[in-house]
C-alpha cells in the first residue's frame, strides 16, 4: 500500500465513522476523534474482509463499503457502550 493509498483510507475511514454514527440511534456520546478512529479499523477491516471472501476484484466494490459501514456501525456501538457518560458542570 502506497502513502497515497494510506491517506485514502484514513480519510474514508472518517467518513465511514461518520455515517455510521447517522445510523446507529441515541444521542452521541464519544468524542470525534474516537468515532473517526472506530471508521478508519472498520475501513481496514472491511477491506480485509472482501479480500478473504473473494468479493472484491481489486479495485471500487459495493460489498467493500457495505462491510465497510456495517463493521463501522458496529463499532460505533460498540464505543458508546463503554465510553461513559459526558456529566456537564453547573456554573
Amino acid at each position: 500500500m502506497t502513502i497515497g493509498g494510506l491517506a485514502a483510507a484514513v480519510v474514508l475511514g472518517a467518513v465511514i465513522g461518520a455515517l455510521a454514527r447517522l445510523i446507529v440511534p441515541g444521542r452521541p456520546t464519544m468524542p470525534v476523534w474516537l468515532l473517526m478512529g472506530a471508521g478508519v479499523v472498520a475501513a481496514f477491516a472491511g477491506t480485509g474482509l472482501v479480500h478473504v471472501f473473494g468479493l472484491g476484484d481489486g479495485g471500487w466494490s459495493p460489498w467493500e463499503i457495505l462491510f465497510q459501514i456495517v463493521l463501522a456501525a458496529a463499532g460505533v456501538c460498540l464505543v458508546a457502550a463503554f465510553w461513559p457518560e459526558r456529566t456537564r458542570r453547573t456554573p
